[in-house]
């Protein structure tokens, strides 16, 4: 559907066909305020996305609200490889840093039944949006309130796989990005003034909470593949082992493993 029938379909609460097999009903008063409201705040350049209060990820309904980002079509790439990297081994524990919505955790839970899931976020409002969307879905994910590792829980136990989809934005380049990135969590986007300040702290502190020959599984920024590798390679602890590139060809994921050695 386009935004138009999204919005109306969503405030009019019908499906796609009803829109125009019943396209001379009248609205009532109540219906059209709130159309002439949702149209007043997507001209204004608030995402749709919020407007509606949800979105689709993997396939799934995720609940929204202006405290979390909202899921792109990309980081269903980060979740696919997990996938595939986490249904070769039993009960895969792992770990989502920064869940934000939960799109993310939760889509990793429904479709890897015997995983046991840990997500994390700096935001108490994003983990309820988070535990919302577990609730909606009907799956068990342990929530932290944490920055990255710093939860003392997070140190009892070592992940199979550790996944993140940081901020990769540098600090200088946020307000000259379209009007509709304003309306997003600024701790979501920001990243620093070289846009890695997420993927130093990340790849320095991993090591301590993974298995030897676990993975770190994160996305990247355009063009900043050879960055990230580069951080990678200095902290000496892990080997790169796949770059995944998105629909448009570029690269968008990268999956490093813990050296048993390291």
């Amino acid at each position: 559907m386009n935004e138009a029938e999204l919005l109306f379909s969503s405030v009019l609460n019908c499906n796609r066909m009803s829109l125009y097999l019943d396209r001379q009903r009248l609205l009532t008063n109540d219906e059209s305020e709130a159309i002439a409201l949702a149209l007043k705040r997507r001209i204004a350049g608030e995402p749709l996305e919020y407007i509606l209060a949800s979105t689709e990820f993997m396939g799934l309904e995720f609940k929204l609200s202006p405290d979390v980002l909202i899921p792109r079509p990309e980081t269903e790439i980060l979740v696919e490889t997990v996938i595939r990297q986490a249904r070769a081994a039993d009960n895969a524990k792992i770990l989502d840093l920064g869940t934000g919505s939960g799109c993310i955790a939760v889509s990793l839970a429904k479709f890897i039944s015997d995983s046991k899931i840990t997500a994390t976020d700096i935001s108490v409002k994003a983990l309820e949006i988070a535990a919302a969307n577990a609730g909606f879905h009907n799956v068990k994910i342990n929530f932290l309130c944490s920055d990255l590792f710093t939860s003392l829980s997070l140190s009892q136990y070592k992940y199979d796989i550790i996944v993140s989809n940081p901020p990769y934005i540098v600090t200088e380049e946020i307000w000259q990005l379209q009007p509709e990135l304003q309306y997003e969590p600024l701790v979501a986007l920001d990243a620093g003034p070289d846009g890695l300040e997420f993927y130093r702290r990340i790849i320095d502190k991993a090591p301590d909470h993974l298995e030897k020959g676990g993975f770190l599984v994160m996305e990247m920024g355009f063009g900043q593949r050879k960055a990230v590798e580069n951080i990678f390679k200095k902290s000496k602890k892990f080997e790169i082992i796949e770059i995944v590139a998105d629909y448009n060809g570029i690269d968008r994921v990268i999956v490093a493993r813990r050296q048993t050695g390291g």
